[in-house]
């Protein structure tokens, strides 16, 4: 199989390949789709925030000079002319020494500059004649239109990922769509005549496929999107098919599971080294097996067909770059002591499963094999054994990335 490359090689090489992709155009997007995209550009509001003067609180709304010095033991009645609702349509002017009972975010009227929140007054008469129990000042319980926001100012900047709270900013200024980056459009295409749809019955040999499913989820995850899935028998004719409709559909990554190692039937392997491809192998385990090349002017990172091989080298090797495009910290790594001693392959980059403990430790779970799909859902962190690290006892200091 050749010299094994060096993982932090092949890492940089994924990088490279993938650096063109970070140049993103920009799309429009109504606000509910815009959810986790990135902002292409400032978005400015075309309206004041608030866009006209309201009211903070329940009560009435008043001109502070009517009001002036009143107190609980020296109550100013006042006229109530009116009602003021948060509703279409705007309140007519209020007249010196009368009052006009408001509700919250209803639209103050002219005229009056502050509002008695309810707690402070007292209905006479009724409900037409209000005491006012306390004095207010004005600009007391108004809010003033363009006091969080002025009109033609910026909302949102450029480079942020869209949460709740900026989409919900956004809205309030009237817009329905927002200028983001388009997510990179990935391609993922699962290989083995031996692999059948998850929920269809096994007949000799066959497996469920594990890996269509982790990659299509792990790409959505890392802020891209699919816009090819398939799965391919071992039939090098109908992969080249498979590629090709996903070139054709746009796609600017292409991802594919197995077909990559010496044996036989190694249909990625016998399509894409005679284009250039790099087949071969690095020195880590689980993972070994690797491949990258471009086909019809598309990068193309090709994983082992090991299920746990396939989910650890998307997370090490394409994840962050992905994850970096789309605006998303990297995941979070950390250096922990180990909860129990292991043993590790001599120049080999050991890639072990492990949970964190409540005392702050990592736990390995489950072994090293490539096919221990149970033991990898039960982890979330990985742990990273350095290539001439053979062994580590517990409370040994180990790098570690959280799943």
């Amino acid at each position: 199989m050749g010299e094994r490359i060096a993982v932090d090689e092949h890492a940089r090489f994924v990088r490279s390949l993938l650096a063109s992709l970070g140049a993103r155009p920009s799309e429009r997007v109504p606000l509910d789709e815009a959810l986790g995209r990135i902002t292409a550009s400032p978005v400015e509001s075309p309206i004041p925030l608030p866009p006209f003067r309201n009211a903070q609180m329940d009560g009435f709304a008043v001109r502070a000079a009517d009001v002036a010095g009143a107190s609980p033991d020296a109550a100013v009645a006042l006229p109530v002319v009116g009602e003021v609702a948060a509703a279409p349509g705007a309140p007519g002017a209020l007249a010196p020494g009368t009052s006009v009972r408001i509700m919250t975010g209803a639209q103050v009227p002219d005229g009056a500059d502050a509002v008695v929140p309810v707690e402070d007054t007292e209905p006479t008469d009724g409900g037409s004649t209000v005491r006012i129990l306390r004095a207010r000042a004005a600009g007391e319980y108004v809010r003033e239109a363009g006091s969080d926001l002025a009109a033609g100012a910026d909302v949102l900047p450029a480079g942020i990922r869209l949460e709740s709270r900026h989409l919900a900013a956004a809205a309030a200024s009237g817009l329905a769509e927002l200028l983001v980056r388009e997510r990179v459009r990935v391609a993922v295409v699962s290989t083995g005549s031996e692999v059948v749809a998850p929920g269809e019955r096994l007949g000799p040999g066959e497996v469920p496929d594990a890996n269509g499913v982790a990659l299509v989820t792990a790409v959505r995850a890392a802020g891209a999107v699919m816009s090819h899935t398939a799965r391919v028998r071992d039939d090098v004719d109908r992969l080249r098919a498979e590629l090709d409709a996903a070139v054709d559909a746009g796609v600017e990554l292409i991802l594919t599971s197995g077909g990559i190692s010496q044996g036989a039937y190694e249909v990625v392997r016998e399509l894409i080294e005679p284009l250039g491809a790099w087949v071969g192998s690095i020195a880590m385990q689980p993972g070994g097996p690797q491949a990258t090349g471009v086909y019809r002017g598309v990068p193309l990172i090709g994983f082992p067909g090991n299920p746990v091989s396939t989910q650890l080298s998307f997370a090490l090797f394409v994840a962050p770059s992905l994850r970096a495009i789309a605006g998303l910290p990297p995941a979070r790594s950390e250096r922990m002591p180990l909860a129990e001693a292991i043993t590790s392959i001599p120049g080999r980059r050991q890639v072990l499963r492990g949970r964190r403990t409540p005392d702050g430790t990592a736990l390995p779970v489950g072994g090293p094999g490539s096919h221990l799909v149970a033991a990898l859902a039960a982890s979330d962190l990985l742990i990273v054994v350095p290539e001439k690290v053979t062994s580590l006892d517990a409370g040994d200091l180990v790098d570690t990335v959280d799943l």
